[in-house]
């Protein structure tokens, strides 16, 4: 979502690292550079003015301009300054006694019924009981899409039809909550503008009669600087506690999000980063200030592998590399392990330094090579996979046959693969390597 305004950032930031000592000078042609860099990417002008201000103020203090790395200090400030721009982090309020209440309101189309659904799969792994409520009787097919997605992510859903007023469904929905010993219950109400008052009053009732402890604004990140002017209409008839941000993944230039909270008051807790229900991630406002300055966030990306990944077999496969008999099987299963934490891209931007170089990595590129490299290591044998040296001239033309690709890229697997058997050797030779690296499973 910020890729543009990383970009731009990075260049400003580093045009300024070739400075030894900086001057007024330099340091007002950098944050006109950040200014421009901001408003490109939709960022609230009020909150440009602001930000920039504190920046400026901090950057032409004695201790920059007399340190010896002033262009690190200035980034320094930017990243703080941005943080604080962001907000705090802001975790669900599920304090009191249960069911706890938690409303979803927004635009129509703006994720609210999958954003329900990924929300129950978050609270039902921290331990949470939740209930779905489909209390959208306006969109066609909309409770057969909540009921669909309970199935797949095994979350109950209360539903009463279409004839029903959406006051009383959700009252009847936390009755149901409260006998039936669920702890959570998620009101995923209907798309409305926010000039509809007739709707407004009906969200109005509903919050009246139900008593949520979260009122949390479903927003479309693609809708740009118009999320914020949303985000204050809707605080000011219900009283929003919270901003899920769909879509993230898409290209959107992010600068609601850094706009949002400095404008209305109202925190974002959560962001959608992508289809699966899995794709829901809280809200860092130090992370996502790391990100935007392109300095990674390994701690979400640590985050995505403890939770994507089998840690059994990631132990055994570390196990199989110290003992150096890691072969075309554990190869494949590693890849399937990787596809599970998310796109290469999205990976890229966690990590320190990387993202400057995840255009050079096209999601089909990347796809196309996972897929190549999973249908020749299946149309080998399970004795070809586990000791390639067997595989001569006549199976590479079969497996070649069998995966639909050429001789050649089996042949540029297999030596690819020999080097990454080579690799792992000189790895597993070293003990502290041996150590550190069983540690990581411990």
């Amino acid at each position: 979502m910020f890729e543009n305004l990383t970009a731009r950032l990075q260049a400003t930031f580093e045009q300024l690292s070739k400075r030894g000592k900086l001057t007024d000078r330099d340091i007002d042609a950098a944050l006109r550079d950040v200014r421009l860099a901001l408003l490109e990417a939709d960022v609230n002008y009020k909150v440009v003015k602001a930000f920039v201000g504190r920046v400026k103020e901090r950057a032409t203090g004695s201790q920059v301009m007399r340190s010896l790395t002033p262009a690190q200090q200035v980034i320094k400030i930017v990243d703080e300054e941005l943080i604080s721009t962001l907000g705090e982090a802001a975790p669900l309020n599920l304090a009191g006694p249960s069911p706890h209440v938690i409303m979803l309101v927004g635009l129509q189309g703006s994720g609210k019924t999958t954003a329900a659904a990924k929300l129950g799969v978050r609270l039902r792994k921290s331990g949470q009981r939740p209930l779905m409520v489909a209390a959208d009787i306006y969109r066609p097919a909309a409770i057969d899409q909540l009921q669909a997605l309970g199935r797949q992510t095994d979350v109950a859903v209360h539903s009463e039809g279409t004839q029903m007023p959406p006051p009383e469904i959700c009252t009847r929905a936390v009755q149901h909550a409260r006998e039936g010993a669920y702890s959570v219950v998620l009101l995923d109400t209907a798309g409305r503008l926010q000039i509809d008052d007739a709707m407004m009053r009906e969200l109005e009732e509903i919050k009246a009669r139900t008593k949520p402890e979260e009122v949390l604004l479903v927003a479309d990140a693609m809708t740009g600087q118009e999320a914020v002017n949303v985000a204050s209409e809707f605080n000011d008839r219900v009283g929003l506690t919270g901003v899920i941000f769909t879509k993230i993944d898409g290209d959107a230039r992010g600068g609601a999000a850094i706009s949002i909270r400095e404008v209305t008051g109202v925190p974002i807790k959560f962001l959608g980063t992508g289809e699966r229900v899995s794709d829901l991630e809280p809200f860092h406002p130090d992370r996502v200030a790391s990100r935007i300055l392109g300095m990674g966030d390994m701690l979400t990306l640590i985050e995505k592998a403890q939770s994507a990944l089998d840690q059994e077999e990631a132990v055994e496969s570390a196990q199989r590399v110290l003992e150096g008999t890691f072969t075309l099987e554990d190869f494949l299963g590693q890849l399937q392990q990787v596809k599970k934490i998310g796109p290469l891209g999205q990976l890229m931007e966690m990590i320190p330094g990387m993202s400057r170089y995840k255009d050079q990595i096209s999601p089909e590129m990347t796809d196309g090579q996972f897929k190549r490299v999973e249908s020749i290591i299946q149309s080998m044998t399970p004795d070809e996979r586990r000791n390639p040296r067997v595989i001569n001239g006549s199976r590479r033309r079969r497996i070649a046959r069998g995966s639909g690709h050429t001789v050649q890229e089996v042949n540029q697997l297999l030596r690819e693969f020999r080097e990454v058997q080579r690799m792992m050797k000189r790895f597993s030779g070293n003990k502290r390597n041996m150590r550190n690296l069983m540690s990581m499973f411990q």
